[in-house]
């Protein structure tokens, strides 16, 4: 399976960890929902410089969308949005620890809504190798969370939980909505395809999630134009992530290409160990060595 997602992904895992890495300097800047509308309005400059030179360089026609394209973008942009409100109400409980744990669930819920909206199948390989990857990363969730297996189990039942769950569907929708809208589109290279779908994206999400901090967050909204350097960065990362994971989702099925891109947990993990010197646990090896071997799997097997 070593086809060219596979490095386009692994591209794309990249510069989410870089993107990742720079929204740390934002934290004491911005809120969460303003460093996460940043990635939106600081990511749809570049991503429309993106799809104007590739049109101007290819001499290609501008695409012809269709309302089941707008429907993918709509759905897709909106699920986005939905799952960072989601996550943010999490924090708000006391048990949110278990909550964000259960949200580190992606991939299967990636995969469960593609079935149902996409119609596609996975392997018995393909769907052991997400397992198996998706257990590492609870593994390394707990691990950051600093939160036992028992403590877990406990809270299987609280709200914080059904609340993680959600947003896991929400991410895990909005991958499979966006492949849906490249499937959609049908338009030819595969890399002009991706960057229309990113755009009208970006729009939708800049458009929503704006008007959503006008009202709700407002000193976080004027602050994410305030502290333009390091959002713009975040942003710029941002954007050739997003333009990997769009032309990634445009050759691959979403849950492949997000499981993959937790690639990312194993860059993460080396950049705390060598450049932010961060204490490493037991936890952390064994999450990272079941994400890789379930990535080793998928490549492999899947």
């Amino acid at each position: 399976m070593f086809e060219l997602w596979v490095p386009i992904t692994l591209v794309a895992g990249f510069f989410q960890n870089l993107r990742s890495a720079i929204q740390k300097q934002l934290k004491n800047r911005l809120s969460t929902a303003g460093a996460a509308y940043s990635r939106f309005v600081y990511a749809l400059p570049v991503s429309i410089v993106y799809l104007a030179v590739l049109l101007a360089t290819g001499e290609f026609p501008i695409p012809e969308p269709n309302y089941r394209f707008f429907i993918f973008c709509l759905a897709g942009g909106v699920s986005q949005i939905l799952f960072t409100l989601t996550l943010l109400w999490t924090f708000s409980f006391k048990s949110f620890a278990a909550g964000t744990t259960f949200s580190k669930l992606e991939v299967i819920m990636v995969a469960v809504v593609a079935a149902i909206v996409l119609g596609e199948s996975l392997n018995g390989w393909a769907v052991l190798s997400i397992g198996v990857s998706s257990l590492g990363v609870v593994a390394l969730s707990m691990g950051q969370s600093r939160i036992s297996l028992s403590i877990l189990l406990r809270n299987l039942l609280h709200k914080s939980t059904f609340l993680g769950l959600t947003s896991a569907v929400f991410l895990g929708a909005s991958s499979a909505l966006y492949r849906g809208a490249t499937q959609a589109l049908d338009y030819d290279p595969f890399y002009v395809n991706a960057a229309y779908t990113l755009v009208v994206s970006l729009c939708i999400q800049t458009l929503f999630m704006g008007i959503w901090m006008g009202f709700k967050d407002v000193d976080g909204f004027r602050r994410v134009f305030r502290q333009w350097r390091w959002a713009g960065l975040a942003g710029l990362a941002g954007a050739l992530a997003s333009i990997c994971w769009f032309s990634a989702f445009a050759l691959q099925k979403a849950a492949y290409v997000r499981a993959l891109g937790q690639s990312e947990l194993i860059f993460t993990f080396i950049a705390s160990l060598i450049f932010f010197r961060e204490k490493v646990t037991s936890t952390d090896v064994a999450g990272t060595t079941l994400v890789a071997a379930g990535i080793v799997m998928l490549l492999l097997l899947g």
